[in-house]
């Protein structure tokens, strides 16, 4: 069986070494310094759910290396590419302030690494704490190629909540295929359907015991079943990273209270749930107490499962993991594990409840610097539509069409020059174009029925240009044309305040009565609601070539920029 009692298994002494020089560095007192990581992109064959296949990995890894950090600290990573594919790192959540081409978004930032190639990754740690996570940012190969990043505040400064953890650990969920995923997202792509569904889920990297094992029972499970082993009285704090490809979670430990301090790497005002829930690409750091007396072999399921409205195919499968109290002392009892309660696969209510209590600490060190003066106002329609069939293909879309993601009715072309590689020798004419829309060029009712007679979508490589340090609001409306669903979406070199959302179509008169303006939380990911919107404020202060786009294959978007934000698109995930 899988275990940690501080840490994911995978990588271990890599792990623990990584640890015991952070620990070193604090009790010295170290100032901000250089650290350098060495990921060698390369195949490893894995075996899951009684079947092996061969993986991208980094070092071998899966999960891969975690990349330790303190706030301040300037980062080296040396990726060779051992791999058969084309491959980019993307640093999630990370500003990337002057750092423009270490992002890793391909042929955005950077055109991809080739087979046999290299390419260093340098940028700093700047004004960021708590838990982000690196990935491939090309096609599918994120759905193996991810681990975290762990960011400690600078040595000598504590957390802003109590009580400090005893131990800090990574628990990172994703999604499993038994088939290869590049196979998955190249069938789709051809027939224009909906790509086919995970067949689990994971934490660490491991399926858990309630997935079928026909290959050996319940020691096969054993072996793939991440177990947290902890002492009671003891408080751990949880680094949750949503790395799934397609779905928002539900999240649960039998018997015990999370408390909520961090998301995306900012603090929050702290607030205790039974349930938690986490949109592909966020991350939350959460406390866990121990109980005082429990008893050694003490067991409860770390459970998490979709949480949906669509009417498409999905993942309907739970993952879990094992806490386990841990006494060397004593001998462990046979006891039987508890299960959590999660809410319903659809509880909508509870989603928006959750949301709505996130909120930034606002405090005199750590301060919510919301744009209060707006210099452009953007509305965006994230949606499903069409494209029509090529001459005599057969495609599974929409009365024999394929699907299309959407931004303002705009679909995404990868260029095959990088857009900052175009904009810094500036030789964009033919690159891309910077009349992307700032409002739906056809307005319709975007959550009513019926939907508009044509769903045929636009293509381009379009950007909008954004003068240094214009203030944005920007709102993302989910839109029903082929169903509504939810859209996490991510603003890559920024972070931004979530003053608003709501369900049905935006009210651009009554809704910004109601915005937050005093303690929104600050995020670099957000879900747009199914059959909803969300508004969000940010200042374009960091130079560059930036994108949105969402961590969902149904919904995938990507917007270029200049200068601060956007354009739109699509991309398979």
């Amino acid at each position: 069986m899988a275990s940690s009692s501080a840490v994911p298994s995978s990588g271990a002494p890599a792990v623990v070494a990584a640890i015991a020089a952070v620990v070193l560095l604090a009790a010295m007192g170290a100032e901000a310094e250089t650290r350098k990581y060495q990921f060698n992109v390369q195949m490893a064959s894995v075996t899951r759910l009684c079947g092996t296949k061969s993986i991208v990995t980094v070092n071998g890894q899966y999960p891969g290396p975690t990349l330790f950090a303190r706030e301040g600290d300037r980062i080296e990573v040396n990726v060779v590419n051992r791999s058969p594919y084309n491959v980019s790192l993307h640093w999630h959540g990370v500003r990337q302030l002057l750092s423009g081409w270490a992002d890793g978004p391909s042929y955005i930032t950077q055109c991809p690494i080739q087979p046999g190639g290299s390419y260093v990754y340098r940028y700093q740690i700047v004004g960021q704490r708590g838990t982000l996570w690196w990935h491939a940012h090309i096609s599918w190969l994120r759905a193996t190629l991810y681990g975290p990043i762990v960011i400690l505040p600078p040595a000598g400064v504590p957390y802003p909540f109590s009580p400090t953890p005893d131990e800090e650990v990574p628990l990172m969920f994703g999604e499993w295929w038994r088939n290869d995923t590049e196979a998955v997202i190249a069938q789709a792509l051809q027939t224009g359907g909906g790509p086919n569904v995970s067949d689990a889920y994971t934490i660490n990297g491991l399926p858990g015991p309630l997935y079928n094992y026909s290959c050996g029972g319940s020691s096969a499970a054993a072996q793939e079943t991440f177990t947290l082993k902890v002492r009671p009285g003891k408080t751990y704090m949880l680094r949750l990273i949503n790395a799934a490809l397609n779905d928002e979670l539900f999240f649960s430990v039998a018997n015990h209270t999370l408390t909520v301090v961090d998301v995306d790497a900012l603090y929050v005002k702290p607030f205790a749930v039974d349930v938690l829930v986490i949109a592909p690409g966020q991350t939350s750091n959460v406390l866990l107490a121990a109980k005082p007396d429990a008893p050694p072999g003490a067991r409860y399921y770390m459970e998490a499962r979709p949480y949906t409205n669509t009417q498409g195919t999905f993942d309907n499968t739970t993952v879990a993991g094992i806490l386990e109290y841990d006494d060397p002392s004593s001998a462990a009892a046979n006891l039987p594990i508890f299960a959590p309660t999660l809410p319903q696969i659809n509880d909508t209510n509870f989603v928006a409840n959750y949301t709505a209590r996130l909120r930034s600490l606002a405090s005199a060190a750590y301060p919510a610097a919301v744009p209060q003066a707006i210099d452009r106002r953007f509305f965006f329609t994230v949606g499903l539509g069409t494209h029509p069939c090529a001459v005599n293909g057969t495609c599974q879309g929409p009365n024999g069409s394929r699907f299309a993601a959407s931004v303002n009715n705009v679909s995404f072309v990868l260029p095959t020059t990088a857009l900052l590689q175009a904009h810094f020798s500036g030789r964009s004419n033919g690159v891309y174009t910077t009349d992307f829309p700032a409002v739906p060029l056809m307005p319709f009712n975007y959550t009513g029925t019926p939907p508009p007679n044509n769903t045929n979508v636009m293509n381009g490589t379009k950007v909008v240009a954004l003068p240094f340090g214009t203030s944005v609001e920007l709102v993302l409306q989910d839109t029903s044309i082929l169903g509504a669903e939810s859209h996490p979406l991510h603003l890559h070199g920024f972070n931004f305040y979530v003053v608003g959302q709501g369900f049905g179509n935006f009210d651009p008169v009554n809704d910004p009565a109601k915005f937050n303006l005093v303690d929104p939380v600050e995020r670099n990911t957000v879900g747009v609601p199914a059959g909803g919107w969300v508004a969000i404020r940010f200042r374009a202060d960091n130079p560059g070539p930036r994108v949105v786009h969402a961590l969902s294959p149904g919904g995938a978007h990507e917007l270029g920029a200049q200068n601060g934000v956007a354009g739109a698109g699509r991309k398979p995930a």
